[in-house]
């Protein structure tokens, strides 16, 4: 099964996981839905039968999905369980690694004066990521480190790319801008206060000012957002639509400690989440940078939410004591992305890792929000 069926599965159908990995790597990173079952029997406990999986597997499991890391030890334990008389069962081509990296493109809606925004969701990792294309233009938002995707995307459709954004330094994941814009010819834009030790050339996204894709006026206004970084910048597109990168999320709030600026960085993101954003429409769709919880992708597939429902439902937005604020977003933290530090390094320009050790840099979960 390929990550993109098993991706369709996930998000509007069910499946049943047997997970062949060691149990700290299961513990720490899973496929997971809100119509997934899975259990986790590692591979070596399999290797001389598949006995105790048969026993483990629900006998009205319709289809189940093995998985590994690469996709070896679940395709021989695939093919045990197949010749052992279970039906419907399936390896994930690529294993973990695969999942990690697979897109699935969601078109948001249309806009105001023409043109549409997608969204396109690396479900594997939890990142979100957004084109926003008309009249033959496009802009890609936050992008991730696949750039195929996207390349393919905008052939199919036509469309020239002319903008790269970051909502701000990444830490959790290999940005694909800079590469996008250099295949592309688009110009890549950063903050200048996330930027000021990367090693090339960029635009700086400066508040205030104006990209207008195609010719229909559409409008990506920056706003500056300080907090998850000392340089985030959230988008206002269309008078519709708030991309809030890594300050917002759906269930909840961006982490500041990741550039180990934690207590520094508190009152900014208080700021930006309780002030700035107060101020804007209520009926803006917030669009963030990623997702925690399978059960923040909508039926339809896509993860967003109404900024005013947010501010009335979303943990991160009802603590209206500072110290008690302050607490929560510096104590009540997960385990810091996987290579974090090395994400950072390589996404300023300063080390230049090689396609495969990009590829375990970025394995597990995304680990950007406060609560998990």
């Amino acid at each position: 099964m390929k990550p993109k069926e098993a991706a369709e599965r996930i998000i509007h159908g069910e499946l049943f996981i047997l997970d062949v990995r060691n149990e700290v790597d299961f513990a720490d990173w899973k496929i997971e839905g809100k119509q997934v079952e899975s259990i986790n029997i590692p591979y070596f406990d399999l290797i001389d039968g598949v006995e105790t999986a048969l026993e483990e597997i629900p006998q009205d499991a319709k289809d189940v999905l093995v998985v590994c890391a690469k996709e070896g030890s679940s395709r021989f334990v695939a093919e045990q369980l197949d010749e052992a008389g279970l039906d419907e069962v399936y390896y994930l081509e690529g294993g973990m690694k695969a999942w990690s990296e697979y897109l699935h493109p969601v078109k948001i809606g249309d806009l105001s004066d023409g043109g549409s925004i997608y969204q396109f969701n690396r479900i594997g990792k939890g990142c979100l990521s957004y084109l926003v294309e008309s009249n033959g233009e496009a802009a890609i938002i936050d992008a991730a480190r696949m750039v195929e995707p996207y390349i393919s995307f905008l052939e199919e459709n036509n469309l020239r790319l002319t903008y790269v954004m970051d909502t701000h330094l990444h830490a959790d994941h290999i940005s694909g801008g800079r590469k996008l814009a250099e295949i592309t010819g688009g110009k890549y834009y950063l903050p200048p206060k996330d930027a000021q030790e990367v090693t090339f050339t960029y635009h700086p996204l400066v508040e205030g000012g104006t990209i207008r894709i195609g010719n229909t006026e559409i409008a990506i206004h920056p706003i500056y957002s300080p907090g998850h970084t000392i340089g985030s910048t959230s988008f206002l597109l269309d008078d519709q639509y708030l991309l809030s990168g890594d300050i917002l999320f759906v269930d909840s709030i961006g982490r500041p400690d990741l550039a180990g600026k934690a207590e520094d960085w508190v009152s900014d993101l208080r700021y930006s989440l309780y002030d700035l954003y107060k101020g804007l429409s209520s009926d803006l769709v917030v669009l963030p940078a990623h997702f925690g919880k399978m059960n923040e992708i909508e039926e339809d597939g896509k993860v967003s939410a109404r900024l005013g429902d947010l501010f009335a439902e979303n943990e991160g937005l009802q603590v209206e004591d500072e110290q008690d604020f302050r607490k929560m977003v510096t104590e009540n933290l997960p385990p810091q992305p996987n290579s974090y530090q090395e994400i950072r390094q390589t996404n300023m320009g300063k080390i230049v890792p090689n396609e495969e050790e990009q590829r375990e840099m970025e394995i597990g979960p995304n680990r950007c929000a406060v609560h998990q």
